[in-house]
């Protein structure tokens, strides 16, 4: 589900906030983690089981970190959780990859190739581990103590406006604004959240979508077709759309998360 699309702008985000401002402050983080886990599904319901595991993992290890009283001990269960998501991510990311070339190696060598099914990446990986390992390494460090409530700590993984897309938020900068809800609405954080959110969507929409069309079209011409100046077009093109494809999502995110919930 995409923050540009009609689906999200009409009809999820309406519902939601409703919702949210009607409910008292002791269900607000249950119901965000219960309406994340909806928004994830919504777009990957293979992977959530992946993503609700890892959650588990990491909060189960944080709370180990912390009961055990020998540094030595602490670090190399740290380094065991790093190596378990960074692993995850590894092989999510680049299975296939590495598997293409070493079937490219193996059929120059005259090795039959390796067939295994094509491994699907799990929506916004990268961004859902380095939030699990900020929570493990800042627990470890004693910047912050891990959250009492695994439902506290879902929140901070599974908040959506930046689960699929960032930014990466550090777990010691929003730790107590989850486990603390009795901020009281403020209509100018929330006017300035919008106009961010605002400006995020017309990065996306006006100038992304519009740049990326254009790079569309000049990589669908033939070689013969391309001239020096086109080139440089479609390589432009193509970089701003990313660049702003990117930070129209960011600015969206962030609209989101401080100018509403926090």
């Amino acid at each position: 589900m995409l923050f540009s699309s009609a689906l999200f702008l009409i009809y999820f985000l309406p519902v939601f906030f409703t919702v949210y401002f009607l409910l008292p402050p002791v269900l607000k983080n249950y119901f965000i983690v219960l309406t994340s886990i909806l928004f994830y599904a919504w777009g990957a319901p293979q992977f959530i089981f992946v993503l609700l595991a890892t959650i588990i993992f990491n909060f189960g290890i944080a709370h180990w970190i912390v009961r055990l009283k020998e540094k030595k001990l602490q670090f190399r269960l740290l380094i065991f959780a790093v190596i378990i998501n960074l692993s995850l991510l590894l092989y999510f990311k680049y299975a296939n990859f590495f598997i293409d070339n070493a079937n490219v190696l193996f059929g120059m060598l005259g090795i039959n190739p390796i067939h295994i099914l094509r491994i699907a990446l799990p929506i916004g990986i990268s961004f859902f581990t380095f939030h699990q390992l900020s929570f493990i390494i800042d627990v470890y460090r004693g910047v912050k103590p891990p959250m009492k409530k695994i439902s506290d700590y879902a929140l901070y993984i599974l908040l959506f406006p930046q689960l699929i897309a960032g930014p990466i938020i550090r777990y010691n900068e929003i730790s107590d604004q989850i486990q603390g809800r009795d901020k009281k609405f403020n209509v100018d954080e929330v006017l300035l959240g919008f106009l961010r959110f605002s400006i995020g969507l017309a990065k996306k929409v006006l100038i992304a979508n519009v740049l990326g069309k254009e790079a569309d079209r000049i990589f669908a011409l033939q070689a013969d077709e391309l001239d020096f100046v086109l080139s440089w077009m479609g390589a432009i093109t193509y970089t701003m759309q990313i660049y702003f494809d990117f930070s129209g999502y960011s600015d969206m995110a962030i609209g989101l998360i401080y100018g509403w919930f926090f």
